[in-house]
Order: C-alpha cells, then structure tokens, then sequence
C-alpha cells in the first residue's frame, strides 16, 4: 500500500464526502470505469483494485445505487476538486426569490412614494417579489375602499419597471395589500 494510497483514505473519512474509494467498497463486483473513460465493464472488487494499482490511482465509487456499483479509476483529490466544482456550478444557477415589502400610507409624501416606488422596480429587476402595502391605521381603516384602492393603484403607476399583478388589490389586517412580480412585456 503506498503512501498516496493511505493518505487517500484518511482524507475520506475526514471530509464529511460519503464517497467510498479503495478498500472501502463494500460490493463484491463493480462495473470500472478506467482513467481516460474506458469501460472495463463489471470486474470483481479485487481485479478492480488491483487495475487502479496499475494506473496508479484510485478506485472511487461514484454510483453506489447502481446494480452492480460503479467506480471510476482517478485521482481522489481531482474526483473532490470536480464534486466542489460541479456544486458551485450549482449554487451560482439557483437562484432564491424573497418577497420584499413596501409600506405606504394615505399621508406619504410624494417624493418619498418616488423613492419606494424606485426601491420595489429594483426589487423587481433583481427577480424578487414585492408586497405593496397600503397601511392603515384607526379612521382610516373605515374610509372607503375605492377610495384605498385608488391610492394603492396611484403609488403602483410611480413604478417605472414593468410588472404584473401576482395577487389581486385586496383587504389585508393592516390595510390593502397586492404582490408584484416581473413581467415579460406588459404592465398591468
């Protein structure tokens, strides 16, 4: 067993990594892939060992689910290098959409309704959803509702990006409510 070969091992069952390389294989037969991507076909434990001595390398399992298991001959700290390489790829393609808020009031000024307005067609050029609430609070829980809807929808036509509705202007605990989302073409 050479040096590489162990330090190998260690370097497995001290990473969190459930990968099983080299002797930790628990199947009696694995199918092998070899080095530059040449199937050996199926080959028991000990052959496969002994042709990844040959190269050099590692025996990785890289399918465990698989009937019978496969395994690839590498290198196991380039097999670590590709794994890392492929969930970056993955984490930088996902991409999280929150729902950010904005509260307006009946007496908000009209610069600070610009400013809101640019924040949420921000938000919305980013991906994200925004909740456009029109907070009331004692008297003005009992105005009129077309009136409330007419200022909501005032404060919505100040949003330079283009939007769509994802839920209806309607009655909320703290007042009126509606949820934005980006559109493709059409503002609504």
């Amino acid at each position: 067993m050479s040096i590489r070969f162990f330090s190998a091992i260690v370097l497995s069952t001290t990473t969190l990594d459930t990968t099983r390389i080299n002797h930790q294989i628990r199947a009696k037969e694995v199918r092998v892939i070899g080095p530059e991507a040449e199937n050996f076909g199926v080959l028991a434990l000990s052959e496969a060992l002994a042709k990844a001595e040959e190269f050099g390398l590692d025996l990785i399992e890289i399918s465990p689910n698989a009937v019978p298991p496969v395994a690839k001959i590498m290198e196991y700290g380039k097999f670590q290098y590709e794994q890392a390489k492929k969930r970056r790829e993955i984490k930088a393609k996902s991409h999280v959409t929150e729902t950010k808020s904005v509260q307006v009031k009946i007496g908000t000024g009209d610069h600070d309704l610009q400013l809101k307005a640019r924040r949420a067609a921000e938000w919305l050029l980013e991906g994200h959803r925004v909740k456009v609430d029109l907070f009331l609070w004692g008297r003005y829980k009992y105005m009129e509702f077309g009136f409330l809807k007419d200022r909501l929808e005032q404060f919505l036509k100040l949003i330079p990006q283009e939007y769509k509705m994802a839920d209806p202007i309607s009655k909320s605990p703290k007042g009126l409510s509606t949820v934005l989302e980006r559109a493709g073409k059409a503002k609504n």
